[in-house]
């Protein structure tokens, strides 16, 4: 994961996990990516953690270099991007999985399908969407459908989205800015109205949703849902849409090892499937009084 002396202690998913686990006893061991190296076999510079249950604040009981296929299970949380040395990790914990050690999610789907691009599996759910960056193309598209959301594929948070218009006098130093003078594919997807009533994130584990949404309501005068973006959570229950989108994924989800999962829903359309370092159970399960963290160790622990 990243630097756990970073992580927001009331909203951070992957310490709602290991807390979960220190709950039944299960050992934790924190790495970051720096910590993990080949030498014969994969290693770890590795740190077992106790978290105070009052505080949240954490504690090192003991540090040591361990042999990483020893360990029972390893998630892999590290946000995006999904960077070159993203990737060399995600290559590391292949060698542990081919060992028997369950890795969550499975890092060849980490490093098989980004989390804007893997929607276009399902193209009956997503809006129009254009993946391009071509200059010519991309504004085709935003002519085509008068307005659009533009946003880089490796993104997260927010950052670096742009909604246009087809007559936006920016629009070129926008597209060209965006695909870094054109020469990174970035992806357009037409706007969606329906964005002011919230960015809805669903939550799946191992193929089943949570059957609520943590709604992401834009603040005032922005378009952006994500809470990083000053949007505000609100739960919501999923609708009849949300569930046929839901079925539509679900196979593909456990036949890649994607055990938990985070899909983003504006209106009626799936725009991203989250499967990095998914976020909102905290925000959730605070809202509908359930335990998320519990219900995902749940099912890692049926799986070893």
């Amino acid at each position: 994961m990243d630097s756990i002396d970073n992580i927001n202690l009331y909203k951070d998913t992957s310490l709602a996990l290991m807390l979960a686990a220190q709950q039944r006893n299960w050992e934790v061991w924190y790495l970051e990516q720096h910590d993990i190296f080949f030498q014969g076999q994969v290693f770890g510079k590795a740190k077992l953690v106790k978290f105070n249950s009052s505080t949240l604040k954490y504690s090192v009981v003991e540090e040591q270099k361990i042999k990483l296929n020893e360990l029972n299970v390893i998630l892999m949380r590290k946000d995006p991007p999904v960077d070159a040395t993203f990737l060399y990790t995600t290559y590391l914990l292949e060698k542990l999985q081919q060992q028997g050690v369950l890795v969550v999610n499975n890092p060849t789907s980490l490093h098989s399908f980004n989390e804007k691009i893997v929607a276009t599996e399902f193209s009956d759910c997503i809006p129009p969407t254009l993946i391009a960056m071509d200059k010519d193309e991309i504004v085709a598209f935003i002519e085509q459908h008068k307005q659009a959301v533009l946003k880089p594929l490796d993104g997260m948070g927010g950052a670096s989205i742009f909604k246009v218009t087809h007559h936006d006098p920016n629009i070129n130093v926008i597209i060209e800015t965006i695909t870094k003078n054109y020469q990174q594919q970035i992806m357009a997807q037409k706007f969606i109205p329906e964005i002011t009533s919230g960015d809805k994130r669903i939550i799946m584990v191992n193929g089943e949703p949570i059957p609520y949404a943590l709604a992401r309501i834009p603040k005032s005068g922005e378009f952006r849902g994500n809470l990083a973006a000053g949007a505000t959570g609100k739960g919501q229950k999923l609708t009849a849409q949300d569930f046929r989108i839901v079925e539509q994924i679900a196979p593909f989800l456990k036949q890649q090892g994607i055990l938990l999962a985070g899909i983003d829903v504006i209106g009626d359309f799936l725009t991203e499937v989250n499967i990095t370092s998914p976020t909102g159970i905290r925000e959730l399960s605070s809202i509908f009084n359930i335990d998320i963290a519990k219900k995902i160790i749940d099912t890692i622990e049926s799986m070893l």
